[in-house]
């Protein structure tokens, strides 16, 4: 038998019981200033939502219970996209939990252009016949970062699993402790690694990986050699790792295809003060690694994609994979990501947002705190 309910919890259990039902709260003549013109849909929704709010008020402190108010605030809170813009005040300018990289105005312009109506996502105009939608971006992807071929899919995760399960399922890829990373909420890379169904050979130690760690790792098992970008952290002090170029040598001397996670993926070299040197990913393909990987909405500037570059025959095989299909990109990032690789190409990097931001002087920074404080300050707000 449970406890005896004291009298505080017997006058919230009866404010409890008196919430209004949705029916009642359409007759209450109060609200039809309120509800007036609303749809009936939207209506029962506020209510129900509004309901809902005083609910929690009362379980939460006893009171008050429901007013007229909630109706407004709910009626208000269904008006508001949950997906909206806000202001990026972080200092980080790819910011995960703010959506990445700004689109550049081209591209932009190109998604509406593209999402307006029908377009040639899976036909080829010159040949009037079925086409790849990826057609738009291997020209625009090989002449950028020299490779002989590419694919694009949702996510670099994705492209990582991709990669892996069309060529290293049921073999081994031999990987440096030091580079098994753990990504973005809490994902790690050994275990998307592991559901491509390739088995793990970690090499070397955390702090320093020889190539003779990966030689000696070698064997008739081995699909890959394979090389991770540290994104988001970096080792200093008593370190050591193997350049793509020695891996690939070593790889072109075993048999042995090396696959880069770049992660970031920068297509050109990075401007600004204090940031360190990135591996661009031409030049990731130049030093020899067969195939690489990287995101299409982090340094690259453009919407959130897993590209995937390299060798004809490995990409063969990727593009010829069933999770390619589940895997796939929709035609608003298509259109997104082509509109930004052709600012690459004509020479106007500077006109994606993340360079531009990455590459502002500290006064300029200044300047515009500055200012928003005092937009802030206009409206009551207190920075």
């Amino acid at each position: 038998m449970g406890a005896p309910s004291n009298s505080g919890d017997g006058g919230k259990n009866a404010l409890l019981r008196a919430l209004p039902s949705v029916e009642q709260l359409l007759r209450r003549p109060s609200l039809e200033p309120l509800l007036s013109g609303v749809p009936r849909a939207r209506a029962v929704a506020a209510l129900r939502l509004a309901v809902d709010r005083a609910r929690g008020r009362l379980v939460a402190s006893g009171g008050p219970g429901f007013e007229d108010a909630d109706v407004q605030h709910a009626l208000d809170t269904l008006a508001a996209p949950g997906l909206r813009p806000v202001l990026n005040a972080t200092g980080v300018v790819l910011h995960t939990n703010l959506g990445r990289a700004p689109l550049a105005a081209s591209a932009v312009a190109r998604v509406a252009e593209v999402a307006r109506g029908y377009s040639n996502l899976e036909y080829d105009l010159d040949e009037g016949a079925r086409g790849s939608r990826y057609a738009p971006l291997v020209g625009l992807l090989r002449s950028l970062t020299g490779a002989e071929d590419a694919v694009v899919v949702n996510n670099c995760a994705g492209a990582v699993l991709l990669v892996l399960a069309a060529l290293a399922s049921g073999r081994e890829c031999v990987v440096s402790r030091g580079e098994l990373v753990e990504i973005g909420g809490g994902f790690r890379v050994p275990e998307v690694m592991r559901q491509s169904g390739a088995k793990l050979v970690e090499v070397g130690t955390t702090n320093r990986t020889r190539l003779a760690d990966y030689s000696a790792a070698l064997g008739a098992e081995s699909a890959l050699l394979v090389k991770v970008h540290r994104s988001n952290f970096a080792l200093v002090g008593f370190t050591e790792e193997v350049e793509v170029a020695e891996l690939s040598a070593l790889g072109r001397a075993r048999g042995v295809p090396v696959f880069q996670d770049l992660g970031a993926g920068a297509l050109v070299p990075l401007k600004g003060e204090g940031l360190s040197r990135e591996l661009t990913v031409a030049q990731a393909v130049a030093a020899g690694a067969d195939v690489v990987a990287f995101s299409g909405d982090k340094l690259l500037g453009g919407p959130q994609a897993g590209v995937v570059v390299g060798r004809s025959a490995l990409l063969a095989r990727i593009k010829a994979h069933p999770l390619m299909r589940a895997l796939r990109v929709d035609k608003l990032t298509v259109a997104a990501l082509e509109a930004t690789l052709a600012l690459y190409r004509d020479g106007r990097a500077e006109e994606v947002p993340v360079h531009r931001l990455l590459a502002q002087a500290p006064e300029d920074l200044r300047a515009r705190a500055v200012r928003l404080e005092g937009l802030l300050a206009g409206r009551g707000v207190r920075a």
